[in-house]
């Protein structure tokens, strides 16, 4: 009874966000912005298979070259898809199931840490306002940024496991926080540059709370946030240093320049709902809305802790949930923070810090306040149940609620169109090699030639070169044998994009590569030659995952230290 006590909210929670991944059930799938999804996953599970761990490269990607995308981009959400697909799943269903369950992970984790302040049902009503947050359905059905959705969902766990360092001071909770973190960072990296300052200054907050574990408070928080960063090592260390061996640095700038991508003021309360593009003014094609649930009630229960907290210092409330409404007024400054910094009011901000480039579009921190606005909203049964003494009632408002949340959010979480497709039609070699390469190529070298038809596109079965003959070819991911029979001393250019991971042997013996438009160029004596490409680790990418292991060696010593201690 009691394990069915504590998996009832989850299950609540499972069937009122039923509309939001009602579309993901069943055959086909839908347009979205970023069409490489189910791609992704196909190429994380092929590169598993191969052996590849941690994943990098890609084979198929990047016009057939292959490229290092998980070098760069947010590998964490793929390799859930990755591993599903290991398991014999297609990657069309991976990909979908990958979706729904960042979806119900978003509720799962906003209740676990809003209960913390609101009780189960409170954390359930959060739960909902997290889920149907419209930006939410912009970001899954519209956008389809499998990697954001993900980093959203894991956004309530980070501030959770905080607050439970800072209320139990147990290094299990720094464990566990630190790797929520990692996982946070791994899952989209310019969703945790959002969201850290946030996380400092909540940390500040709970450290000045109280003053008299000043020490030891600083210490669990801040070490939590530390190791976090440590395991991510893996991940952000060769992203940032590697970055000029990709065209990552191209995305800055151009269409996605911040300068152009504010939000107009009226767009936060209300703006057509779209499935077009971001653009410049208040004419965007695509909803960039709060949702005025979300901001009405946000402001009533900030408007009325101020009330209780400034003007009626001597109510009960204030007496018994003091704490709270404070909590709620420093969440409400967060949500304004959070705001202002998509409207053009922030430019002088953007302009000097920066490293916010890299985030392109101002509205991105709608993540932020989508959060802060559902953690504050889940206080609304709060006061609902201080102010109702009919204790039949004290059941029906919170029902009501949760159903009149459903009930005028379910609209957004809508595709443009279902369409009848196949994993097979996402996976094809055209659609791999051409239609999804198009879609994303900065993960290739900065001057690699793009090929302008598939038809360009070549093959190690059309060696480019004069006077040679293959002989023997075998591929994967990772390693690239071939037998060649050279006629005459002769440079020959191979089909891979340059990358220093790549190394090359002829005959066993190491050869030099030389990058040439983007590709690997090695020269060949005349004869008959086996040659072999290996994927191997940079010095930079072993200096990180060795990390990595580090920092879970290090939370791994700490818990059985702290175990052991407490025995």
């Amino acid at each position: 009874m009691n394990i069915f006590k504590k998996l009832l909210p989850f299950a609540v929670i499972v069937i009122l966000s039923y509309f939001s991944y009602k579309p993901l059930l069943g055959p086909g799938f839908f347009p979205i912005h970023d069409d490489t999804q189910v791609a992704r996953v196909y190429e994380m599970t092929k590169s598993l298979k191969d052996g590849l761990f941690p994943v990098r490269w890609v084979e198929d990607l990047g016009y057939g070259y292959g490229y290092p995308i998980f070098n760069y981009y947010n590998p964490f959400p793929y390799y859930l898809g990755g591993f599903l697909g290991l398991f014999g799943i297609d990657a069309l269903l991976a990909t979908k199931t990958v979706m729904l369950l960042g979806i119900l992970l978003s509720g799962f984790t906003m209740f676990i840490l809003a209960r913390q302040f609101w009780d189960d049902l409170g954390g359930i009503l959060a739960a909902l306002f997290y889920v149907y947050a419209p930006y939410h359905a912009v970001d899954i059905y519209i956008r389809g940024d499998i990697a954001e959705f993900w980093a959203y969902a894991f956004i309530p766990l980070v501030f959770y496991g905080l607050w439970k360092t800072f209320k139990e001071k147990k290094f299990v909770y720094v464990a566990f926080t630190s790797i929520i973190y990692a996982l946070l960072i791994a899952s989209h990296n310019l969703t945790a540059m959002m969201v850290s300052p946030f996380l400092l200054a909540f940390v500040i907050y709970l450290i000045a709370k109280n003053k008299k574990e000043l020490i030891i408070n600083s210490l669990y928080l801040f070490s939590s946030l530390f190791l976090g960063i440590i395991i991510s090592a893996f991940y952000w260390f060769p992203a940032l240093l590697e970055i000029n061996f990709s065209n990552v640095l191209s995305q800055i700038g151009g269409g996605a320049d911040f300068r152009d991508h504010f939000v107009c003021l009226p767009q936060l309360w209300t703006s057509i709902w779209g499935y077009g593009g971001s653009v410049r003014g208040c004419t965007d094609g695509v909803s960039f809305m709060i949702g005025k649930y979300h901001i009405l009630t946000s402001l009533i229960l900030f408007t009325v802790s101020v009330i209780f907290i400034f003007w009626k210092k001597n109510s009960s409330l204030i007496n018994k949930e003091k704490d709270k409404l404070l909590l709620i007024i420093i969440a409400f400054a967060a949500f304004l923070t959070s705001v202002f910094f998509t409207l053009e009011l922030s430019g002088p901000l953007w302009e000097f810090i920066k490293p916010m480039e890299f985030f392109q579009f101002p509205w991105r921190f709608l993540l932020m306040a989508s959060f802060f606005s559902s953690f504050i909203s889940g206080g609304l049964l709060l006061f609902v149940f201080k102010f109702t003494k009919n204790i039949n009632l004290k059941y029906i408002w919170p029902a009501f609620i949760f159903l009149f949340i459903v009930s005028v959010s379910l609209k957004f979480f809508v595709p443009q169109i279902k369409l009848s497709k196949e994993s097979a039609d996402y996976t094809s070699d055209f659609n791999l090699k051409w239609t999804a390469s198009r879609i994303s190529d900065e993960y290739m070298p900065k001057n690699f030639i793009k090929p302008k038809s598939y038809n360009e596109i070549k093959s190690f079965n059309s060696l480019r070169g004069t006077d040679i003959v293959l002989q023997s070819l075998s591929k994967k991911t990772q390693e690239i044998n071939l037998e060649l029979n050279v006629l005459k001393d002769t440079s020959i250019i191979f089909s891979i994009a340059y990358f220093p991971s790549w190394k090359a042997y002829v005959d066993s013996n190491p050869a030099e590569i030389t990058n040439k438009d983007g590709q690997i160029l090695i020269k060949v004596k005349s004869g008959l030659h086996k040659i072999n490409f290996k994927f191997v680790s940079t010095p930079v990418q072993t200096v990180s995952n060795l990390i990595s292991i580090a920092g879970i060696l290090a939370i791994t010593i700490g818990i059985i230290y702290s175990s052991r201690k407490h025995e």
